[in-house]
């Protein structure tokens, strides 16, 4: 740790001395050096944070004249070496210490100021040298774990290894998705809350060190130690390199499988990235990879949900080989073709041609029922849904609206509806447009500005104030009918909403904050629901 003022009083060098404090001044703050001279005017020779010994002569001459240029040349204090040889201070020497902000110490004893300079840099280059190891040991690290493409769980291990602190990583939503093992419970105890609140954003804000995880312009996650850390500077140092680690692991393509799906995947890619525009030399390879010639091409993205994230790289990987081998092969049986690409280990995009074109819907929902089954039974995933983009006669269309169907896919799944053997643009209508902004960072600042009180705060009763509110917008401020369905009385109801309408200061009754409240609670809702 950095030596104080108060640290170098302490040494047995200075103890021999029979030291007394004048001036207690500075007495907390960092020293940068110890500098012994009795010059009159030191001014030319310090720069700042020294810690100055003297015999006290020009003190006991000029005593204000003396401290003022201290004080002016940025250094933390004096120590004064009285003894026998040299006349006691003047009186009030101790005030003007204190009246120039000066840390003032008096030494009764002769004692020589080589052992107390040579105590105190010794300390210091120690120091010095220990942050130079430290550092290199952080960097030497976390470079390792780049290139051994380390699993988010193992670069959050490190991190809490390195700072002996336990170390979360969250999203933009603040769930938590790695955190380093052994973490004490209570620490996650209502996480969403408390990372609300930190670091400064309320009057009780948590302690808490944070380090943001992207480029500046598109941080998609946060890395905290939740707790105070015993060290801010080291832990501060510590999370942006492993922030860094985790943003490379993100860059990283985990998405390589057999042969011909590597060759449709980058088929698609050359379409996405401008690299294939003509249509008939996309025809032609589309055609020798498989898939067959027909009047309409179908966009489709079957989406997986996870219970949770893999943090494991090389499993992530496996999992989504047999996701993808589950997909091709179903479309397969059913006497359907198709290019297939993999995104991620829960997401595969494809560009279907039905086998017949008469009875499309007939053909889907059976598609749609079998890919469920298949996907359940292959790869474990308790739900999955088949979205679609809009039929279009080339290939090079269906590729571009690969992004409309993954955006139908997200929706469909943060609804949870699951009677539908498939899905389509016509069946997600305003929580799609919020489900394709999600990650947007203005959108998640809007809905934590607006129920900022609401999301932070314990709740006030049961139901929750958020529940109440959600059900009053759902009713279009029907205030009979919520008291019905909440099983409260009218008074109560009343009661609970002007609790709410304080709260969040706004008129619950007037149309456009009703509009902003509602959408500000789907787009809570769909990122809590994303993540379960």
């Amino acid at each position: 740790m950095p030596l104080t003022v108060g640290e170098v009083i302490a040494l047995p060098a200075v103890q021999q001395g029979d030291p007394e404090v004048l001036s207690d001044r500075r007495w907390t703050e960092t020293i940068r050096w110890v500098h012994g001279s009795d010059l009159a005017d030191l001014s030319s020779l310090l720069q700042g944070g020294e810690l100055v010994l003297t015999t006290g002569k020009a003190l006991a001459r000029h005593p204000r004249k003396y401290l003022r240029g201290l004080a002016d040349a940025g250094a933390l204090g004096v120590i004064v070496e009285v003894g026998t040889q040299v006349p006691a201070l003047p009186a009030g020497v101790g005030a003007i210490a204190e009246e120039l902000t000066l840390a003032l110490v008096v030494l009764h004893r002769t004692v020589r100021f080589v052992e107390i300079t040579e105590a105190v840099h010794r300390r210091i280059v120690a120091e010095q040298y220990d942050e130079v190891a430290f550092d290199r040991r952080v960097h030497e690290t976390f470079t390792e774990l780049s290139m051994k493409r380390a699993s988010l769980s193992g670069i959050v291990d490190a991190a809490a290894h390195i700072l002996a602190e336990p170390v979360v990583l969250e999203d933009l939503s603040h769930q938590a998705i790695a955190m380093s093992a052994g973490i004490p419970a209570d620490l996650l105890d209502n996480w969403e809350r408390r990372s609300r609140r930190s670091p400064g954003r309320t009057d009780h804000a948590e302690p808490w060190a944070v380090t943001g995880v992207g480029p500046r312009a598109q941080q998609w996650g946060r890395l905290v130690v939740p707790q105070a850390p015993a060290d801010e500077h080291r832990a501060k140092m510590v999370l942006e390199r492993a922030a860094a680690a985790l943003a490379m692991h993100r860059m990283i393509e985990q998405d390589r499988t057999g042969l011909q799906h590597q060759a449709q995947s980058g088929l698609i890619d050359d379409v996405l990235r401008g690299r294939l525009t003509d249509e008939r030399e996309l025809s032609a390879r589309a055609q020798a990879l498989g898939l067959r010639r027909a009047a309409q091409y179908l966009p489709a993205t079957v989406r997986a949900e996870r219970p949770s994230p893999s943090s494991d790289p090389v499993a992530g990987h496996r999992r989504g080989i047999a996701f993808l081998d589950a997909v091709a092969h179903t479309v397969n049986a059913a006497g359907h073709t198709g290019l297939f690409s993999l995104r991620g280990d829960s997401e595969v995009a494809m560009i279907l041609a039905l086998k017949d074109s008469r009875n499309i819907d007939t053909a889907l929902a059976t598609l749609g029922a079998r890919l469920r089954e298949q996907v359940r039974r292959v790869d474990g995933a308790p739900v999955s849904v088949l979205a679609l983009g809009p039929p279009v006669e080339q290939i090079a269309d269906a590729v571009s609206g690969l992004a409309e169907a993954a955006h139908i896919a997200e929706v469909a799944l943060a609804q949870g509806d699951r009677d539908r053997p498939y899905f389509r643009a016509a069946d997600v209508r305003l929580r799609g447009l919020l489900s394709l902004l999600r990650d947007d960072r203005r959108v998640q600042q809007f809905a934590e500005t607006e129920l900022k009180t609401l999301l932070s705060d314990e709740p006030a009763g049961s139901p929750p104030d958020l529940t109440v509110l959600r059900e009053y917008l759902r009713l279009a401020g029907n205030k009979a009918a919520l008291a019905g369905r909440l099983h409260m009385s009218r008074p109560a109801l009343y009661k609970r909403l002007s609790v709410i309408r304080d709260a969040l200061g706004v008129d619950l009754d007037d149309g456009e904050s009703m509009t902003s409240l509602h959408v500000a609670l789907m787009i809570v809702d769909g990122a809590a629901a994303s993540h379960q």
